[in-house]
């Protein structure tokens, strides 16, 4: 399930999340059932961080006006702002699309519908319905490379291994801050689908 996933680029601050419960805890890991939600997409070949970085710069101009509604809120002050709004959510979500590259994602605030959602002017930019999940997530600071993500995946696995939650899918990761945030006060988070064991 391509439910959420990595990016180099979080606006945490203040920025609303996808709603969740926690329902479990495993140690440092949460089980978490999420709300279901909408999210816009946009598949991006090439090298993981550079994806990251592209796919970024076309999902925000999606929510920065360039949708059929031309409506925008600003990240950082000052962006000009219609009485129409799409707000930014955390985690931006990054998996992998197999050959195709990674796909990027935006979550959009819990306000909309697929009906409302203004649409995307650029053709490579999907939107669409992300069902509720169980989700275990192992939380973890610093730098988001690709070896903090694999380290993170694998504490994960490891504290769900024998215990009450077995995955169901490949874990993946959120980055909640933007990229001048100190490594060490960022928020990062590995997570998989899981259901309960038998």
């Amino acid at each position: 399930m391509a439910f959420f996933g990595a990016t180099l680029f979080g606006v945490r601050s203040g920025t609303p999340e996808p709603g969740y419960q926690v329902v479990a805890r495993l140690g440092q890991v949460e089980i978490r059932q999420y709300n279901p939600l909408l999210a816009a997409s946009v598949t991006i070949q090439g090298e993981e961080l550079a994806a990251r970085g592209a796919g970024f710069r076309r999902l925000a101009g999606f929510i920065f006006g360039g949708n059929t509604a031309k409506a925008s809120i600003s990240m950082t002050a000052p962006v000009a702002q219609t009485s129409a709004k799409i707000a930014m959510t955390a985690p931006v979500a990054q998996t992998r699309a197999g050959r195709a590259g990674w796909t990027i994602s935006f979550y959009m605030p819990a306000n909309y519908t697929m009906a409302t959602l203004p649409r995307p002017n650029d053709p490579g930019i999907v939107i669409h319905e992300v069902p509720g999940a169980l989700m275990a997530v192992y939380r973890y600071s610093g730098l988001p490379t690709a070896s903090a993500g694999a380290k993170a995946h694998a504490a994960l696995l490891g504290a769900l291994s024998g215990s009450a939650w077995v995955p169901t899918g490949e874990p993946v990761d959120w980055f909640y801050d933007p990229p001048w945030t100190l490594p060490w006060a960022r928020r990062n988070e590995a997570a998989v689908p899981v259901t309960p064991r038998d």
